[in-house]
């Protein structure tokens, strides 16, 4: 297994039930393979550095977890056909092995 780190922003207008939703799909792709998340730390709002779709802020929220690459490849195309992510990142952590 092999350590990342999860960014993704949602719009601020989306409601606390799609929130809580879209961050159990996230945890369930990530401990289908036997992952782990080690750290979720929810930013809140905050503001955008660029406009995107015509919104100036967005809910931060980064996810410390261990998978594997394959599983990093799924969760990654399951967060591109999202419609509550509005950007993401998945960065490998090379400090956390």
């Amino acid at each position: 297994m092999k350590a990342y780190e999860l960014l993704f922003i949602i719009a601020p207008s989306t409601d606390e039930e799609t929130r809580a939703n879209t961050m159990n799909r996230i945890q369930g792709i990530i401990t289908s393979a036997e992952g782990s998340v080690d750290n979720v730390d929810e930013w809140g709002k905050r503001k955008l550095a660029y406009e995107i779709n015509g919104l100036t802020d967005g809910v931060y929220t980064l996810i410390d977890f261990h998978a594997d690459p394959a599983e990093v490849a799924e969760l990654d195309r399951v967060l591109r056909i999202s419609d509550v992510v509005v950007r993401h990142m998945i960065v490998k952590r090379t400090d956390r092995e």
